[in-house]
């Protein structure tokens, strides 16, 4: 009975990061699957497909080609695309020793979940009854960047203490629980969320934080000398920043309607991204006795305008409205990094290495309620009554609904991605708990010598060396210009 229990207890607790068998099974087998089924459901729609896009331009009486979609939406796929895959890349190589797994997880499990989230979001969203098909444009590429956006979020509450195998379970559940409860905010509540405040920031932050409780390491501690940044790897992290804070405008207004609607959505973001910057300067300022600025706080609270301006970004909030907005998310997540981050892990046993809770997950539930307001104080004063019908999309089964109502399902939207991100996180997280995803050690988390294949360090020279030997150089040089002009 004794030598049963040691092997149990042995099974549960003891870590093995080998992943040379699991990691190639996943990735081979999971790509085969979706080659299977992107070949049994997967088309082209008709402004792609070139017999469907002529007859399309004969019924419509289109005269140019320039009138496809493709030439009104890639410019924001562009700017989503790279947001996803260099934004939140690059934003997580701050920690000194696992800037190969922050890029390179990022981009295996949004390689991956951009696949599934065209067949998720297709059979909830575009799929064809009579037959059978998703048919897929450029639209569903942006919507299935999104869809991994909410994976990436989760990601980082994960950073350094999970396996690739594992991110990819991540990815498969997240996608899966994504697009049920976008379809049911969406569709079936007919909330309007054009940036993800709710259904990408909200449920992403809170899904991964959900994860990061259950997976809780009580001797994280033990890996605390890499739990950390220096010098070049806060550089970095800052290069993700700033796409980030770039094309975020793009991000929130790829998806809306042409015309007013985009241009109002990236106006309102703009302005709002802009405000959260100086709020997070000043609060880091003031928390430090001689006032000096924390790079985490300035890499990650100056996005927070943007995370909560993605709902309402299409509504008329204002210029000044928008402004408010990220006036008050930049102090409110620079103050979670400050104090709700410490009292989580102390108090809530809940470690988020990168402080989702005060990037995605509060600025995003705090988004979704501010467009529950705005909508709900809408007025044909202000929208004009054709202006209420186009913004909210009050048609068909949806004409009678009011501003007011419709801003009691924007709030029941918010508080529908909270509990599919918590309740769903928790169920993943108890998955990811068997001893068989190949995640590392306590005292072997935050380093990429784990997973990956890492060169030597260079070999340090003495600072007088280094000089005495530029020097040398230097000398070589003048003596071989001398030379040649000797010569010449």
């Amino acid at each position: 009975m004794g030598n049963c229990l040691d092997i149990l207890r042995n099974f549960f607790c003891t870590k093995n990061p080998n992943v040379r068998i699991s990691l190639p099974a996943v990735c081979f087998v999971w790509q085969i699957a979706m080659i299977v089924l992107f070949g049994v459901f997967i088309r082209y729609d008709e402004e792609s497909d070139t017999g469907r896009w002529l007859e399309l331009k004969k019924h419509e009486n289109i005269t140019s080609d320039v009138e496809n979609d493709f030439y009104f939406r890639y410019p924001s796929f562009q700017d989503v695309h790279v947001m996803i895959f260099v934004g939140f890349g690059f934003l997580m190589t701050f920690l000194k020793r696992y800037s190969f797994g922050g890029v390179g997880f990022n981009f295996l499990i949004a390689s991956f979940g951009l696949q599934w989230a065209l067949l998720m979001q297709g059979w909830f969203h575009s799929l064809d009854h009579t037959t059978g098909k998703i048919y897929i444009g450029v639209e569903s590429l942006i919507n299935a960047d999104f869809c991994c956006a909410g994976c990436l979020i989760a990601y980082g509450a994960l950073l350094g203490k999970v396996s690739p195998v594992q991110l990819m379970v991540v990815t498969l559940f997240g996608i899966t629980l994504f697009a049920v409860e976008e379809y049911i905010i969406l569709s079936l509540l007919h909330c309007r969320d054009a940036g993800g405040s709710m259904v990408i920031h909200a449920f992403g932050g809170y899904y991964g934080l959900a994860i990061s409780w259950v997976l809780y390491r009580p001797k994280l501690h033990q890996s605390s000398r890499l739990n950390g940044s220096v010098y070049h790897s806060d550089m970095f992290a800052m290069i993700g920043t700033l796409f980030l804070w770039m094309y975020w405008p793009s991000f929130n207004s790829a998806i809306t309607d042409h015309g007013d609607g985009q241009h109002r959505a990236a106006i309102n973001t703009y302005l709002a991204l802009a405000s959260s910057v100086l709020t997070t300067v000043a609060i880091s300022s003031m928390s430090k006795k001689k006032g000096k600025l924390d790079m985490v706080h300035i890499q990650n609270a100056t996005l927070a305008g943007g995370v909560a301006m993605g709902t309402s970004a299409e509504f008329m909030i204002t210029p000044y409205g928008s402004l408010i907005v990220g006036f008050a998310c930049g102090i409110i997540s620079t103050f979670g990094y400050l104090f709700v981050t410490p009292f989580f892990e102390k108090y809530l046993k809940l470690q988020d290495t990168c402080g989702v809770h005060n990037l995605h997950a509060l600025p995003g539930m705090l988004g979704g309620f501010i467009g529950a307001i705005v909508a709900a104080s809408a007025s044909e004063a202000v929208y004009s009554k054709e202006g209420l019908i186009n913004t909210f999309d009050f048609e068909g089964k949806f004409a009678n609904r009011t501003v007011g109502t419709q801003g009691g399902y924007q709030a029941a939207g918010t508080c529908v991605s909270i509990a599919f991100g918590i309740v769903g996180g928790a169920c993943v997280g108890l998955v990811l708990r068997l001893p068989i995803w190949g995640d590392p050690a306590d005292d072997n988390c935050f380093d990429d010598e784990v997973y990956w294949e890492v060169p030597e360090e260079e070999e340090s020279i003495h600072p007088i060396l280094e000089y005495n030997n530029h020097m040398v150089h230097k000398h070589q040089d003048i003596s071989e210009s001398n030379f040649s002009v000797e010569q010449s």
